[in-house]
């Protein structure tokens, strides 16, 4: 029986950010001809640790191209962690900043001779507001994973500020892919409410969507090393994403 070399490369690279700033980022690629289509990683909020970087090589492993940015690298070096837990005391990282972040991975990935062209985003936690987010406001998105992103809606308009000026919803006649979205029924932010409220907004403007939603499951189902994972949910939740870029990201 044949069976096909499989083997991938996986190493930290460097890209260029918002402002033209020179950050690191992991990446990860099928060791093949190609071409491939690519998939930009938006970490959450604890930031570029080792799950993270877990991602980008199981998307290799399935014949992506895909890149996990340091969001944070402004901050310096140092224990994830640590360095998460400064960023969210200094109340997050700028919308404009990360959206200048990951249009510089997405030249990234598009200037690799196995690209495909194609590029979708996908986001967690927080890097999941950060994909709906950019869906909206970057013109050559392919396709959008939001995995449990929290305030797309803001109801609480004092929670707007310098950094976040909008709140995400609000942009949803600007989104040109189409969404995917995972969501646990246990999880507070975003809620269940909130998700309804996301998917009747996206279906009134007439958007390519699907959403899914995981009874015991909340936030964070899908990190395989923190106490909320959930491996049955997360394997379906898997399969529904692959099967979802797979047929978007077609070439």
């Amino acid at each position: 029986m044949n069976f096909p070399y499989q083997a991938m490369l996986a190493e930290t690279v460097t890209f260029h950010g918002h402002n033209n700033d020179l950050g690191e980022a992991y990446y990860a690629r099928p060791l093949g001809a190609g071409p491939y289509p690519g998939v930009v990683i938006i970490h959450h909020m604890p930031g570029w640790d080792e799950w993270i970087k877990e991602v980008p090589r199981k998307f290799a492993h399935h014949g992506f191209l895909s890149i996990a940015p340091h969001l944070y690298f402004r901050e310096g070096p140092g224990d994830p962690d640590d360095v998460g837990a400064r960023v969210r005391a200094a109340g997050g990282v700028p919308d404009e900043q990360v959206i200048g972040d990951v249009n510089g991975a997405m030249a990234f990935l598009r200037r690799q001779p196995i690209s495909s062209g194609k590029v979708a985003v996908m986001g967690f936690c927080s890097g999941g507001r950060h994909a709906y987010l950019v869906g909206c406001r970057l013109p050559d998105v392919d396709a959008v994973v939001d995995c449990w992103g929290g305030n797309v809606i803001v109801d609480d308009k004092s929670l707007l500020n310098d950094k976040r000026p909008q709140a995400p919803i609000e942009l949803t006649e600007h989104l040109r892919a189409p969404l995917i979205g995972l969501f646990g029924n246990d999880d507070p932010n975003p809620s269940p409410d909130h998700v309804n409220r996301t998917e009747a907004m996206l279906k009134k403007l007439g958007k390519t969507y699907e959403f899914h939603r995981y009874d015991g499951a909340g936030h964070g189902f899908f990190a395989v090393n923190r106490p909320n994972y959930r491996p049955e949910q997360a394997t379906d939740g898997w399969n529904k994403v692959l099967a979802f870029l797979n047929k978007h990201l077609a070439a």
